[in-house]
């Protein structure tokens, strides 16, 4: 069996999330077994909870099924919301983390860990102890958003 590719399947299921207030993040499809598996990633401003993905899932089920982007195919549909740390790579995602802890490593080699205070179409701005860094999107080679946990003394117990 061969699998439909993304970009096939892509003008079929990006309307559908636009149409739910969802960005589409990522998109995959591979054979698994009988079936092929369809991954499809998204998110949205102030993130996206289970009953969001449900929603989607059922809408792009209805989708899939009348349009022949499978085929005759079988699959299995798979709607989830990006994790934690996932890359940084367009200022609508570095909009999702301001107030969020990020580690960006630069084409020149540096590595900035700060705090995003702001983020334009073009840069962000970090709180690096304390002294506020603008960072043009262009000069970042990777960054992620780090989990942070709370240190018991800091929650008062």
């Amino acid at each position: 069996m061969s699998a439909p590719t993304t970009d096939l399947l892509r003008p079929v299921v990006e309307p559908v999330c636009a149409a739910h207030g969802l960005d589409l993040e990522d998109l995959s499809v591979r054979p698994a077994g009988r079936r092929l598996l369809v991954r499809v990633v998204v998110d949205a401003d102030g993130g996206v909870d289970l009953d969001r993905c449900a929603e989607l899932s059922q809408a792009l089920s209805a989708v899939l099924d009348d349009s022949d982007v499978l085929g005759d195919s079988s699959y299995t549909l798979e709607v989830s919301s990006p994790g934690v740390s996932r890359p940084l790579r367009s200022p609508r995602h570095w909009r999702r983390n301001v107030g969020r802890l990020v580690r960006a490593h630069l084409l020149d080699g540096d590595e900035v860990i700060g705090r995003v205070t702001a983020a334009t179409e073009t840069d962000a701005v970090l709180d690096v102890e304390g002294a506020a860094r603008a960072v043009s999107y262009d000069s970042v080679r990777s960054a992620r958003a780090q989990v942070e946990f709370r240190r018991i003394d800091e929650v008062g117990e």
